[in-house]
């Protein structure tokens, strides 16, 4: 397996920028989210935002992938293609933006509620941010990439939810995907009774971006070849921080309201 790299003072830096640039879009895009607008609309917006603030999005034809954004709707766990369908209220969608700027990638993503949320997609947006924030508290130094995903499926079992175990976050930066793979769900290497994998190391940074369903893990692929959909038709969301291990913690790059402390 290639080496994962170790981000100099400069890379952090460029790096701060770019996951600050793709958490903004984000926030600009929030009060668009509403009944009545489509998600290629929702496109458009947060290209031209990326471009005015001399950036590009890094998904518009990265491997073929057509739009700038992602947009997962309902049952849709990840990879959906901006288009005409026009969002309905109770609807939950995750809009998943990378920007690239200044040589680096920075990466997040937030599942959304349209209108007044359904029980059940209020459900599990809460639970997927939960999981979420419990792989973040899961990270410190000399600890182990495995202990990332125990945190998560626990809490996920904890809510009889699942993880999708096809998707896992990535090592990020002068590439959209570096190594190494994060998984989010538990590992056992070697007869260990304790996940492992590699070791936490300051200058790391990679994405956590557990994708979580309320029924079954089961997905499949639908014929555009990109958009993930549960085959029981269960509701999945999910959320994605970029984050950087520190000498003495972590530092969650796309954090723009200081809900993380810096460790």
């Amino acid at each position: 397996m290639p080496a994962i790299k170790i981000k100099t003072a400069e890379e952090i830096e460029l790096m701060r920028a770019s996951c600050q640039l793709a958490a903004l879009t984000l926030k600009m895009i929030e009060p668009h989210v509403q009944p009545g607008v489509t998600t290629q609309q929702l496109n458009d917006l947060c290209h031209d935002f990326l471009i005015a603030h001399n950036a590009r999005p890094s998904p518009l034809n990265y491997r073929g992938f057509p739009k700038s954004i992602c947009t997962s709707i309902n049952q849709q766990v990840c990879h959906g293609i901006p288009g005409p369908r026009a969002l309905r209220a109770g609807d939950i969608v995750n809009i998943d933006v990378t920007a690239y700027l200044n040589g680096v990638h920075g990466d997040t993503n937030k599942t959304y509620h349209v209108g007044p949320p359904s029980p059940k997609g209020e459900k599990i947006v809460q639970i997927a941010k939960k999981c979420l924030d419990a792989g973040i508290r899961a990270l410190r130094p000399k600890g182990y990439f495995g202990d990332i995903g125990a945190a998560i499926e626990a809490v996920a079992n904890h809510y009889r939810c699942t993880v999708v175990r096809e998707y896992c976050g990535h090592g990020i930066g002068r590439e959209f995907h570096e190594e190494p793979a994060v998984l989010h769900y538990i590992t056992k290497e070697n007869g260990d009774t304790l996940p492992r994998g590699a070791e936490l190391k300051p200058g790391m940074i990679f994405t956590i971006e557990p994708m979580i369903n309320l029924g079954k893990a089961d997905i499949r692929l639908m014929p555009d070849k990109w958009t993930v959909v549960t085959k029981d038709h269960s509701l999945s969301a999910q959320f994605e921080h970029t984050i950087l291990i520190t000498p003495t913690g972590y530092e969650v790059l796309t954090d723009l309201d200081g809900e993380y402390e810096k460790g």
